[in-house]
């Protein structure tokens, strides 16, 4: 460490560094309690599994059907603080099935988890990925009086147009309802969903994180404007992980027919902010299934 560095910096000491959003002012350490609760937004947890065939043979058949039933009864009810619960199954030899969860109490999301595990069935169910995450408000999204800058010296719209005060007035009505899904989403009765890592490019002439605030801030507006061709087909959240899992944002799409998921994915990687400064991981589509038919599905 450089010595004449502080060994602690704050929004007054730290100099702001070049593409750096300027940092917002927090309290000293000794205001902020201590709590697994988030300020804002809720815990976001998906778990995958196999089934493990083998081990599904030494269980007798009273541990099979005590097995079953706990299965039905952890998996069909929402403890307290657990918010949002979904089971799927998988198809493909990624997962056999897969759980995903959302809510403000972290430890009421994990007994899920746990409970599963302790379960009957749980030492022949194998788990075969996770990532864990919070739901957040992107910097990138803009609150009223951003986007009428935006209008403004972007689109170069007169402010004292109607067209520039409709837009203004419709967005502010829109923000709020769009910033409560974002932070405490509530899981679409779609039938399928696809669910992807991912983090932003940072080498060489594709380091998402040197570029100007602003220009970020355009790409993502862009990349935006893809999506909402699909406003009605798909449901989005992202959820940010870093320094949570190994990537930077775990991005999950609900879609009313598979084609759509598809779409809209193909349709974005085009996008500067995708095609240049994006990486991806391993990509889960799955179908929602209450547990009763998840374990007819997994011939459990």
């Amino acid at each position: 460490m450089n010595q004449e560095t502080p060994a602690t910096t704050t929004p007054e000491t730290e100099e702001a560094k070049p593409g750096a959003a300027r940092p917002a002012r927090r309290p000293s350490p000794q205001q902020v309690p201590a709590s697994l609760v988030p300020e804002s937004g809720w815990h976001f947890l998906h778990l995958f599994y196999h089934v493990d065939r083998n081990l599904m043979l030494d269980l007798d058949r009273e541990d099979l059907r005590l097995g079953r039933e706990a299965f039905v009864e952890i998996l069909g009810t929402k403890p307290e603080g657990v918010a949002q619960l979904q089971t799927f199954a998988v198809p493909g030899h990624k997962a056999d099935f897969g759980i995903m969860l959302a809510g403000p109490d972290l430890k009421a999301v994990h007994s899920v988890e746990t409970a599963l595990a302790a379960s009957p069935l749980g030492p022949a169910l194998t788990p075969s990925y996770s990532f864990y995450s919070i739901t957040e408000v992107s910097e990138y999204v803009p609150d009223a009086e951003q986007y009428a800058a935006i209008l403004r010296d972007r689109e170069k719209l007169d402010p004292e147009s109607p067209m520039f005060q409709a837009k203004v007035s419709s967005y502010a009505e829109r923000l709020g309802p769009m910033n409560q899904h974002r932070l405490y989403p509530e899981f679409p009765d779609w039938p399928c969903f696809c669910f992807y890592p991912m983090s932003k490019m940072r080498q060489g002439d594709q380091n998402w994180y040197l570029l100007p605030f602003e220009e970020r801030s355009e790409l993502m507006a862009q990349h935006g404007r893809s999506g909402m061709a699909y406003a009605g087909k798909v449901s989005q959240v992202i959820t940010a992980s870093t320094g949570l899992d190994d990537w930077e944002w775990g991005v999950t799409l609900w879609a009313r027919n598979p084609l759509f998921l598809k779409d809209i994915v193909y349709t974005m990687r085009f996008d500067v902010s995708s095609a240049k400064y994006a990486l991806f991981g391993d990509f889960y589509f799955g179908y929602f299934l209450p547990p009763e038919e998840l374990l007819a599905t997994l011939r459990i």
